[in-house]
């Protein structure tokens, strides 16, 4: 395993045309590995604009079988690169059974494995639950020749219990493809509120772990097919290290960034801070209720 792992991140901005956001990805794909990135990580549900806005049964249609024409077209960039590469799919399980899942592809361009995503939001503007069910793939890191990626997606990112299950078997890196955004009605003072809550959370799963954190969101406005909702996608996507430290940080609009992460420093930090040491495993029954009354 690479003590030191150089990682590209693609924040960009989609249009309706899924041809068209794949050839912009392998453009800026192509650049990003020629300067050395290693890993690259992509924005949650890249390949279209983002659907769930409104529930829309003709909008399954954007959905493909794992493996199918995308992965086979991911495939072919990561091997092409020589670079392990994170996706992020609307799958077809099967007819009427839909799922949010990241794919992970080796140098060889063969799948490394895939993440189901777990928790899934059904709030105005994000109406996921009419699209996905729910992942039932457990909180297992995908190995690859760069170690073990804790891949979790969007919503996930909120749960300190989705950090730690991966931590605890043994990912080295937390990674968060997201599509989230602003209500255009929201003041700046709630932008604010909701863009530092989003990056707190997160950087509180590497420093309770000891391990970095990669945050890769969406940019640009997105109105719903209807335009009877719009949202803001925030950008700001990060990384940071194992005690929360920003090792990046981007800017609301559409950028590809490389930026090196040192896995060594995990180990020195666990050393540190050893929190895994001392959970008290024994009084944790409770975290299996959904509320203690």
């Amino acid at each position: 395993m690479n003590k030191n792992i150089k990682v590209g991140t693609i924040q960009m901005t989609c249009s309706n045309s899924k041809k068209e956001n794949q050839l912009k990805l392998k453009e800026y794909i192509s650049e990003i590995s020629k300067k050395g990135a290693e890993l690259i990580v992509l924005q949650e549900l890249h390949d279209s604009l983002y659907f769930c806005q409104t529930e829309n049964v003709n909008q399954f249609d954007l959905a493909e079988t794992i493996p199918g024409p995308a992965t086979e077209f991911y495939s072919d960039i990561a091997k092409e690169n020589k670079i392990v590469l994170i996706t992020s799919l609307f799958e077809k399980r099967a007819a009427g059974l839909y799922h949010n899942t990241a794919v992970v592809f080796e140098k060889d361009g063969s799948i490394a494995g895939k993440y189901r995503k777990m928790h899934i939001p059904d709030d105005p503007a994000y109406y996921e639950k009419f699209y996905f069910t729910p992942g039932d793939l457990g909180f297992s890191p995908i190995k690859t020749s760069l170690g073990n990626l804790g891949v979790l997606v969007c919503w996930d990112q909120w749960y300190p219990e989705a950090a730690r299950l991966m931590a605890l078997s043994g990912a080295e890196l937390l990674i968060y493809p997201t599509a989230i955004g602003f209500e255009p009605s929201d003041s700046i003072e709630e932008k604010n509120r909701q863009i530092n809550a989003w990056k707190t959370i997160q950087k509180s799963h590497a420093v309770a772990n000891g391990i970095p954190v990669i945050a890769v969101n969406r940019s640009g406005t997105e109105a719903s097919e209807n335009e009877s909702s719009k949202i803001e996608f925030w950008g700001n996507s990060f990384i940071c290290g194992p005690q929360g430290e920003e090792l990046y940080q981007a800017t609301s609009n559409e950028e590809i960034k490389i930026t090196e992460i040192s896995l060594e420093r995990s180990e020195l930090v666990r050393r540190w801070w050893p929190f895994l040491r001392d959970r008290r495993i024994d009084e944790y029954g409770n975290l299996l209720k959904r509320f203690n009354d």
